[in-house]
């Protein structure tokens, strides 16, 4: 038998983001429950800011029964010259039965106890109690609190409970909150309860009641409403998708707005005025002709027609937070782009100040310069990258701290500096994120390398070093970025020999450590490539710089996938093996007039005119280093190696240690695995 049911947790105002965190996770944790009571089934969740609501359609009002069968001791451990041990008599009382109603049933080669029995399901009406209060429980919005004189604790204090099965109400109990048929609607409507008969019923009357209890009609009631406005007013509003998901999240029954502030305060930065009432008024942003206005809107929560004053109260609590960002601005202006406090701002310990960090990050940068052979740069790096922490320093910064970088921007703008300089402040951070933007041009690429390498090179040398899940000071994200922008831009960065130059400035740092870190960084990025071919790349002789490391990959992986590979490889792990033995670092001569066979001629004809050739493109070396793959075969097939004459077998080997070579110049063959 099947009724309907409805778990409805009113509780106070829930605040948004930890309820937005925990979110993806609340209907997982509530199938979870029904499913270990053998009672999952289809369900909705809505919520409100008040209410916490699961609606089930169809629930089962008792557990179905299920066959339960019981494994006991083997035949001949419960019996003994035909008595029953005490094995058995445990096993009968285990069952609840007699002995004489316990079975046996073979399992492998061996006789054992059995016994199977129906276990009646549970009536749902006695398990529901004990479900929401284990639900409730098993919710993780971060902190929680106390009210009244309870010691238990969750995120708001719980102040209604409705669990409706069909007609009845269950019997439950919830931080000490009876079950009842009834529920609460908007404030401005009522500050009482209202009843309801039925589950059903909770719906038309919660509806009435001022609340739109259902998520994306009020996500598109208030698109729709911004819509309107927009086209009354011609505008354009930002719709960001968070503050949007926020302000479902703390509304019932919501109402946009159009609201206002003074001219004057334009003068601000774009990404102050929207922080302001972003950050601390959950305000929307307001564009005309690609240009951010005077204007914003605020979603009301209020249950009325009449919103001048909801308009007017929160033009009246923004003006005072745009006021402050003013006087930040101006303030700054005044005193400028400063570095000399950076001295008294501490980095990490053992790792000197902010200023400290500053000429690190310059030293690098001009190492940097020098690979990139941007030397009529340096002087204008060296700026760029001394300057790049100041606005740490500004009022603005310390007041919106994610205006990092950006204020720099600005300051350096008004200052007159060169463009260079001020925009490589803006993204001397990038890529911040997973799907961030990149820096725009070479110039604040360096600033970005220079400060994400000296982050690595710093914290790995004073032991500060990602383990498992944790990472402070997003390293991962760095070693990530380094690559990332590298690979985009197409900069031949060679991370090897700047750790080499700066080692001086990072006495305790463990070079091997740091390469192997990158280097794990490298095969999440390459997550869908073999990871042999990472390993073999990285393996080889050439003096890897990071575009050129993502161009073999990506040169290599392609025929590594391909379906001829296993044949093509066979040959050249031969290859790898006959010259094991060699000396990388020595130079192999080959000498044409040892060649003894005309295999031998061959494979060195065809491999000169191979090894002379200039190729535009890896795939194109790697396609004419695999089409040796005939003449090898023939080579292994006819001539043998190990030859008595130590000249003729040196030279032999001298002649496929070439081939191996030519390739190890790419990736080392024999560490790829198919």
């Amino acid at each position: 038998m099947i009724k309907p049911l409805l778990v409805e947790i009113v509780v106070e105002e829930l605040p948004a983001i930890p309820f937005l965190k925990e979110l993806p996770n609340i209907e997982k944790k509530w199938a979870e429950i029904l499913e270990s009571n053998d009672l999952l089934c289809e369900f909705n969740f809505y919520y409100t800011p008040r209410r916490l609501v699961f609606w089930h359609r169809e629930f089962k009002v008792v557990q179905d029964d299920k066959e339960q069968e019981l494994w006991g001791a083997p035949i001949n451990i419960a019996y003994k010259d035909g008595e029953p041990t005490g094995a058995a008599h445990g096993f009968a009382k285990k069952c609840g039965v007699s002995l004489d109603q316990v079975e046996t049933k073979a399992k492998g080669k061996q006789e054992f106890l059995y016994y199977k029995s129906t276990v009646e399901g549970k009536k749902s009406s006695e398990l529901l109690s004990a479900m929401v209060n284990e639900f409730i429980a098993k919710l993780n919005f971060g902190k929680s609190m106390r009210w009244g004189s309870r010691t238990d604790s969750f995120i708001r204090p719980i102040r209604g409970l409705s669990i409706v099965l069909g007609d009845d109400v269950i019997d439950a109990e919830l931080f000490g909150v009876q079950s009842k048929k009834q529920s609460f609607g908007h404030r401005m409507v009522s500050y009482e309860p209202f009843t309801f008969d039925f589950a059903g019923d909770y719906f038309c009357k919660l509806d009435k009641q001022g609340v739109v209890l259902y998520p994306d009609e009020r996500r598109k009631t208030i698109l729709t409403q911004m819509e309107k406005i927009q086209k009354e007013n011609d505008i354009v509003i930002e719709i960001d998708e968070e503050l949007l998901d926020e302000v479902v999240a703390i509304t019932e029954y919501p109402t946009a707005q159009l609201g206002k502030f003074d001219e004057e305060f334009l003068e601000l930065p774009e990404e102050v005025i929207i922080g302001s009432m972003k950050e601390h008024q959950r305000y929307f942003a307001v564009y005309k002709d690609g240009k951010i206005t005077n204007k914003f809107i605020v979603v009301s929560n209020s249950y009325t027609t009449d919103f001048s004053h909801i308009i007017t109260g929160n033009e009246k609590v923004l003006r005072p937070r745009l006021a402050d960002g003013m006087f930040f601005w101006k303030n700054d202006i005044k005193n400028g782009l400063q570095n000399d406090g950076l001295k008294k701002v501490s980095f990490v310990d053992g790792l000197g100040s902010m200023y400290d960090k500053c000429e690190r990050e310059a030293k690098i940068a001009n190492i940097i310069a020098t690979q990139f052979d941007m030397d009529e740069d340096k002087e204008l790096l060296n700026e760029a990258v001394m300057i790049s922490k100041a606005d740490l320093l500004t009022d603005m910064v310390y007041e919106f701290t994610d205006l990092q970088g950006l204020m720099g921007y600005y300051y350096a703008k008004k200052e007159g500096r060169d463009e260079l300089v001020a925009l490589s402040l803006k993204e001397q951070y990038l890529p911040d994120g997973e799907n961030s933007a990149l820096p725009s041009n070479t110039f604040s690429c360096i600033v970005s390398l220079s400060n994400k390498l000296d982050s690595l090179m710093g914290l790995f040398s004073v032991g500060m070093i990602p383990t498992g899940s944790r990472d402070p000071f997003a390293l991962r994200r760095a070693a990530q970025g380094i690559y990332k922008i590298c690979i985009e831009h197409k900069l031949n960065l060679d991370i090897s020999s700047i750790i080499d130059v700066s080692l001086e400035n990072y006495p305790k740092l463990d070079k091997a450590q740091l390469t192997e870190f990158l280097n794990e960084r490298l095969y999440k990025l390459y997550n869908k490539v073999n990871p042999s071919v990472i390993k073999a790349v990285l393996n080889s002789n050439a003096n890897n710089d990071i575009y050129s490391t993502s161009l073999k990959i990506e040169a290599l992986n392609p025929l590594v996938n391909s379906s001829d590979f296993k044949n093509v490889s066979d040959t050249f792990k031969r290859v790898a093996n006959i010259v094991k033995d060699l000396d990388e670092n020595s130079t192999l001569t080959v000498d044409s007039s040892l060649f003894e066979d005309e295999e031998e001629e061959v494979l060195f004809t065809k491999y000169s005119q191979i090894s002379g050739t200039v190729y535009t493109t890896y795939d194109e070396q790697l396609d004419a280093l695999f089409s040796l793959k005939p003449e090898l075969d023939v080579f292994f097939n006819n001539v043998f190696v190990n030859h008595e004459d130590i000249k003729i077998k040196t030279n032999r080997k001298n002649l496929i240690g070439t081939v191996y070579n030519s390739f190890k110049e790419i990736a080392d063959i024999k560490e790829i695995t198919i």
